[in-house]
């Protein structure tokens, strides 16, 4: 978990590969990662993970995310908040959507249903899918695997382009994959332990 977190940039050429928990490849790394995922989405659960490798939606999520990233940087977004991105370097162009090994984009299930089509809410569901999420990163960086969290707003493009229903709320678009050889990160520092953390004995 010490590594870098924040990796913009992803060469074209080297690709992550996603095997079933079962396959021949099972015993090398991305087996390990394989299990965590397969773990973390048994039916029932109020979350639903897409791993999108093809190359024309990759494509087709980049265009609608700079579209929306375009609004926030133009219009959106305050003076106070973009002083707040510029160190991280970031602006309304994503070539990471593409050049990227996968996108994974994470949605929010308000509601399940019984395989007779039974409609069941789902409860706490915000906090649920942020723990699956924050075990899902865990496990890519336990795999070696570098990424960027993205969260475009609004993120609805993603229902239309990936298919799923209208009752699914986008909640993160992570971007996974190897960084490039000249990758650079926001030189930004980790709280202190007593500035995140109080014990009481």
């Amino acid at each position: 978990m010490e590594y870098p977190r924040r990796h913009q940039a992803f060469p074209d050429d080297k690709q992550l590969r996603f095997e079933p928990p079962h396959s021949d490849h099972a015993a090398n790394s991305f087996g390990v990662w394989a299990r965590l995922f397969y773990l973390l989405i048994p039916p029932g659960q109020p979350w639903h993970f897409v791993v999108v490798t093809k190359t024309g939606t990759r494509t087709r999520i980049r265009e609608a995310a700079e579209a929306e990233e375009h609004e926030f940087y133009t219009h959106r977004a305050s003076k106070e908040w973009l002083d707040a991105l510029a160190p991280l370097g970031t602006n309304e162009e994503k070539p990471f959507l593409e050049s990227a090994s996968c996108l994974i984009a994470i949605f929010l299930k308000k509601f399940s249903y019984t395989e007779n089509g039974t409609k069941l809410k789902n409860y706490y569901p915000a906090e649920s899918v942020g723990i699956a999420s924050g075990l899902l990163i865990a496990a890519l960086h336990y795999a070696g695997v570098a990424m960027l969290t993205h969260t475009p707003s609004p993120m609805r493009f993603l229902n239309e382009i990936l298919e799923r229903p209208k009752d699914e709320r986008p909640y993160l678009l992570l971007v996974a994959g190897f960084p490039t050889a000249d990758a650079a990160v926001p030189d930004i520092s980790r709280y202190d332990l007593k500035d995140i953390a109080t014990f009481l004995e």
